[in-house]
Parts: structure tokens; sequence; C-alpha cells
């Protein structure tokens, strides 16, 4: 039995030049997912690394995200960069990666007001403006969100500088590059929205003071790296803890310029579910993406490997992300070359490391 067309192969397993400096074997990018499995002190385990072992083939993989500092935590056992330890741990998985031919970003992450004192010892999270989200803090149902703390002005460069230094521990730790979490309502993309950022400082109100802390990390980043190593994920529609603001377009038009102007590796949707359609945005996220940023973009939410190459081969985007795929099928590029069908993605697979 056929289980996938020529058109899939031929697209998806073609080899892709990323960058100046990074070529892929294949236009499949393992795209991240939170999977708690780091130790009390947030190092990456053995486990971990055979994890990410396992999914090498793919032409990158991009790692769960990882805290920047210790006030960005918002989930148990989640991994950091921020440490001598944490450095080794992720040495020990890009080591693996390596060794199997493969290629692997770090996402760097702060989830700014999506915490709770129950992680920061009993300190407010802090945010852009002091705007509580709603409902129980992620994997506890008990423990609602509480209003956060938000920055003082000197207080933002220090967060900037905190991402750079972490870009820094990532190449120390054997990375090909990092990708910077912009998106899915955690920090650097509650900046970039109407919705939780209030501010009437340098920071927010204006198209340019809502893009600057986004700029400064990405500035930051590259200066730490080279801009050849370095990806950003955005989300333009506000669905994960937002609320749509008819602003927020503006705001994402004027940064994807000044993206663009940078020349970084790629831009990668940030959405679960790319089929939604947001009124502000006029149609999905990553239609709105590629309409106001012409460099590598990759789409990601919901798509099969059908989908993916038709919209590879229409131009809608470069790459293409999988997330549930990989968590079910560790040997996803071999079943495809070599014609297997793939495992179907269940909820309890998460509770494992496979």
């Amino acid at each position: 039995m056929l289980y996938y067309s020529e058109k899939i192969t031929q697209t998806l397993l073609h080899p892709y030049q990323l960058s100046a400096d990074i070529c892929l074997k294949n236009r499949i990018v393992m795209a991240p997912v939170t999977r708690c499995f780091a130790d009390e002190k947030l190092t990456p385990t053995a486990e971990m690394a055979a994890y990410y072992e396992k999914r090498a083939e793919a032409g990158l993989i991009i790692t769960e995200a990882t805290i920047v500092r210790p006030d960005g935590q918002g989930y148990p056992n989640v991994p950091g960069i921020f440490n001598k330890e944490q450095i080794d741990g992720w040495q020990r998985v890009t080591d693996k990666v390596h060794a199997g031919g493969g290629q692997i970003f770090l996402q760097l992450w702060h989830v700014g007001r999506l915490s709770h004192p129950v992680y920061l010892q009993g300190n407010k999270p802090v945010a852009p403006s002091a705007i509580s989200a709603q409902g129980s803090i992620a994997r506890r149902r008990d423990v609602e969100y509480e209003t956060p703390r938000a920055l003082l002005i000197e207080e933002i460069p220090q967060l900037v500088d905190a991402f750079g230094r972490a870009a820094e521990n990532a190449q120390r730790a054997g990375f090909d590059g990092v990708e910077i979490h912009g998106a899915n309502g955690y920090l650097v993309d509650q900046f970039l929205h109407y919705f939780t950022n209030h501010r009437d400082d340098a920071w927010g109100g204006s198209v340019e003071n809502m893009t600057r802390f986004a700029l400064a990390v990405l500035d930051a980043v590259i200066r730490a790296i080279g801009k050849t190593r370095v990806g950003i994920r955005l989300s333009p529609g506000a669905y994960h803890q937002m609320q749509e603001d008819q602003r927020d377009p503006s705001v994402f038009k004027h940064l994807l310029t000044q993206i663009e102007a940078r020349d970084i590796a790629y831009v990668h949707t940030g959405i679960f579910d790319d089929a939604m359609r947001f009124p502000s945005l006029g149609g999905t996220v990553t239609a709105f993406l590629r309409r106001y940023y012409a460099g590598n973009l990759v789409g990601c939410g919901g798509y099969t490997l059908n989908s993916a190459a038709r919209a590879i081969a229409a131009k809608r985007f470069n790459l293409v992300a999988f997330a549930r795929s990989f968590v079910a099928n560790p040997d996803l590029i071999k079943k495809i070359h070599n014609n297997q069908p793939l495992e179907k993605f269940e909820v309890s697979m998460l509770k494992e490391l496979n």
C-alpha cells in the first residue's frame, strides 16, 4: 500500500538551505512541546537526551521551551539555561542529536504573567502590565493565577540581557541556534498585544513601543550568536489567554518588517490549530505572517503530511513543524522514507518520555 505520494516525499524530504550557515536535510521540523521531564533543579536529564536523539532525523529539532532565568518558570520540571548544570545537561542532549546527524535549536522562554508565586519563592510574576490571567495555572487546577507585578522600566533591560545570556549559554551547550518564544501568550507575546500591554512609557502605547521589547530581545540574541542562527515564534492571532484587539495587526506588521530587515533564519507560526481564522488578521495566522514576511517561514498547527506538502508547493510557507506526530512517532522521517503508516497520537503518550 502506498501511504505517501511522490509529491509528499519529494517536497518534505528535500534538503533546504535555512541560512548561510545551516542546511537542513529535509523540510520537516520537530515543533517545541513542553514535557516537564527536567529534574527538580530544572536540569535536562539523560531521559531527555535519549528522547531528542530518537528524533535526530528531523530537518531541525526545536526543543521544549526553556526558561532564561528563574522567574520565567510557569510549569513544573521545565528545563532552564541559566546555570552551569543546565548547560552541561543540554550538552548531553546536543551531543546525542549531533551524533545522530541532527540539528537542534533551543527555544528561549519566559512565561511572564502565566506564572505563580508557587514557582517564584512567593514573589509575584512579572509582566508588561498588572493584568491577571484567568483560570488555574498549568497542571495545578487547585491554584488560580494571581495578578502579576508590572515591570519597572529599569527592570526591562535586565530581562533583555537575560535572553542574550541564555543564547550564549545555548551556544556553549552545543546548540546550532535558538528560537525566541514570542508566541502563545507568554512574556514576549504579552508585550505585543494591547490586551496585556497597557504601558504608556517607551515599552507600550504606539506601534513602535509595543514592538520594542521583542526587537530588543531579538537584537540581544543576534549579538550573542549571530543572525543566521536565530528564529522567532509569533502569535499575531490573540487566542491563548488573550483577546483580539483591532490595533494588534499594525503591531505585528511593523514587527515583521523589522524582523525581515534583520535577516534571521526564520519566523515560526505559534498556534495549535492553523485552521483558526481571526477577523483582525483577515484569515489565518500563517497567511498573515506570509503576507508581511518574505523570509523563511515555518508553518505549524494541525498540518498533515499532505496538507503541508500542498502548502509548501503553493509557497504558503517554506518548512513545516509537527508536534503530535513526533510525540507518537520518534521515527517519523524513517517511516516516510520507508512508506510505513504513522502511529496515531494519544494524549496518554504525554505521560511518558518515549
